[in-house]
Order: C-alpha cells, then structure tokens, then sequence
C-alpha cells in the first residue's frame, strides 16, 4: 500500500516526537484532502484529546477521545498498516479514565500506534531521518511559515 505523506509524518509526529498539536496540522490536510474523511478525523482527535490532557484541559481531553472512540468504532481493526483496533481499546480506557479524573486523578500518559506493517514501518524508517522534531514543542496555534504555506496552498487550490 502506498501511504500518504501525511499519515506517515502524522505517525511520527505520534509516535516519535508525542508532538500531538502537529499531529493535528499534517492529519488536518490529509482529512480535507480525502474529503474529511472520518477515520482520518478519528485519529486526528486522539492526537487531540491527548494534547488537551497533558495540557491541563481535563474535560478537552474526554470530548476529543470520546469522539475519537466513536468515530474509530466503524473500521477494522488492521486498517491503514496500523493496529487500529488496539488503539481504540486504549482510548476507550482513556477516556473512561478520565471521565473519572475528578475522583481519580492519574498522570498522564503518552499512547503509541502499533504499525502491522512492514511497507509503512520502511516508510517511517526512511521519512524520520528528514522531520526534525519540534523543540520546543508548540503549546498553541501560532502563525508561522507553515501556517502561511497552508494558507498559500489552500489559495491556490
């Protein structure tokens, strides 16, 4: 399977970097890309519902992975080169856990995506070596050169 630049960017972004607001700027294309697709968006908000919590933001953080939980519900569970299906079951225990956060309070944690596939984790491999992580790593929406290359490719498009 040939696999979007996005998604792999958005992996490593996951996986590597735990950098979940870019997550949401490269999955963010794809997704309208593909015609908002709602797996993309379901990932998209695990991302999310991660970067809320470990910025504090409780109730942000069970709202996105709630959603994302539902969203991701509908798709096999060995979609995409991913194991998607154990990336539900951790975000549907997430959000339980948070949803109790109030009378059970924990410390974050990070989750990772696990790749079934050897074409993608190649992939991963090869396009790691040329995204350079984010230090630090944005807190918030900012305006920069992305931002306005984003805005130059949707102009033009």
């Amino acid at each position: 399977m040939n696999y979007k630049p996005q998604f792999v960017a958005y992996l490593i972004y996951f996986n590597r970097d735990r950098d979940y607001f870019e997550c949401h700027e490269v999955l963010e294309e794809l997704w309208l890309e593909q015609n908002k697709d709602p797996l993309y968006k379901g990932l998209l908000q695990v991302a999310v519902g991660l970067y809320h919590f470990r910025n504090g933001n409780v109730t942000g953080g069970v709202k996105m992975l709630r959603s994302a939980a539902e969203r991701l519900a509908a798709y096999p569970p060995d979609i995409l080169g991913i194991n998607l299906g154990k990336l539900r079951d951790e975000v549907e225990v997430y959000t339980r856990a948070l949803e109790a956060y109030h009378d059970q309070p924990f410390d974050y944690y990070d989750l990772t995506i696990e790749i079934v596939d050897a074409e993608l984790l190649r992939s991963l491999e090869r396009t790691s070596l040329d995204i350079v992580p984010n230090v630090p790593q944005r807190r918030g929406p900012e305006r920069g050169a992305k931002h306005e290359l984003r805005q130059q490719n949707k102009r033009n498009n």
